[in-house]
């Protein structure tokens, strides 16, 4: 990979280390990552998102995994992507206190599930995976700047998201994503697909912190702060 711009950290050329690159400026930190289309989409023709990234894509996803403390991720985009239980936390954010089929056997602690106080499925979540796995924010829906202070709280301060668009546009909204890492794929789709952000409107101003190229891809962070 090739650095076009390093607002960050000022570097130049040919990338070295991701692992560098894509260090957080300061701890807490919540970063989510997504890919696009150039037209948009947020997945492909299956519904996911591997059906439209890349190498380039992958070895990102990767780096920032390593690093991170915990990943986030909606109990929608967990069941269709097919989350595995993970080397870290995995923190399933669900307002139904859903814990999605693949996960629901998952060794004690690796699941966590973030919903708030009304959740029709909260008292089932508690008794699949312990009441010290539930983290409960807000009233009838979760909160997700208290979500991410709870996890803050449990010493778990470099975390990453995957989404899905509609958990993204919730953290953009509750002003607790501090950096959106986004690659554009060299493909036109069409179709119609999610978008990376879904939900109600949300204005936000970002600001480019580093940009990627590898062969015809883009990668981006851009941070909020």
């Amino acid at each position: 990979m090739r650095i076009l711009t390093d607002e960050i950290g000022g570097a130049a050329g040919e990338v070295d280390d991701l692992a560098v690159l894509y260090r957080p400026p300061s701890l807490p930190w919540l970063r989510v990552n997504m890919v696009s289309t150039l037209d948009g989409a947020a997945n492909g023709q299956s519904g996911k998102s591997g059906s439209i990234n890349n190498d380039a894509d992958k070895q990102v996803f990767r780096a920032l995994r390593a690093q991170a403390d915990a990943i986030v991720v909606g109990a929608g985009t967990a069941r269709t992507e097919g989350y595995r239980v993970a080397p870290v936390p995995l923190v399933i954010v669900s307002r139904r206190g859903d814990v999605p089929e693949q996960l629901r056997d998952a060794p004690e602690g690796s699941v966590l599930l973030a919903t708030c106080a009304g959740s029709p499925g909260l008292a089932a979540a508690r008794a699949l995976l312990g009441a010290s796995n539930i983290l409960v924010a807000g009233d009838d829906q979760v909160d997700l700047a208290a979500t991410k202070e709870l996890l803050v709280e449990r010493g778990l301060r470099n975390l990453l998201s995957e989404g899905g668009p509609h958990l993204l546009r919730d953290l953009l909204a509750a002003g607790a994503v501090d950096e959106l890492c986004l690659t554009w794929v060299p493909r036109i789709i069409g179709g119609v697909h999610p978008r990376i952000l879904e939900g109600a409107d949300v204005d936000v101003e970002l600001r480019l912190g580093l940009l990627l190229e590898e062969g015809d891809t883009l990668i981006g962070r851009w941070l909020t702060r």
